[in-house]
């Protein structure tokens, strides 16, 4: 997950026009290209999910009453790095826009389309 951090701080966070054509190239078909761009954006919704809890956890304190909140600089600091991150789909386009990304058709499904 490291390596993608690294990679996305280059990424401009604000929603870009795209020209559909471009993105078609690759597949084909634009659904399909937009299909494969979801399910990259899924996986990496998950994966920085995880480990935005895994490093929150770190600070978890287990106590049984609830009157005890404590505002601890770290975990606010990390939630912010979180939250300025690119939008998955985002980051997912420019991977695929970048050809960084591997697909392969189901061979039901390639039957089918012939």
């Amino acid at each position: 997950m490291s390596d993608i951090k690294t990679k996305v701080q280059a990424i401009d966070a604000n929603v870009q026009p795209r020209h559909v054509g471009g993105m078609a190239e690759n597949t084909g078909n634009i659904y399909e290209a937009l299909a494969i761009i979801s399910r990259r954006a899924r996986q990496l919704n998950v994966d920085i999910k995880q480990e935005l809890h895994q490093k929150l956890e770190e600070f978890a304190v287990s106590s049984d009453t609830i009157e005890e909140i404590s505002e601890n600089k770290e975990q606010i600091e990390i939630s912010k790095f979180y939250e300025r991150l690119p939008n998955p789909a985002i980051i997912a386009t420019e991977e695929y826009l970048n050809g960084e990304l591997y697909w392969r058709m189901n061979e039901r499904r390639e039957r089918d389309l012939d």
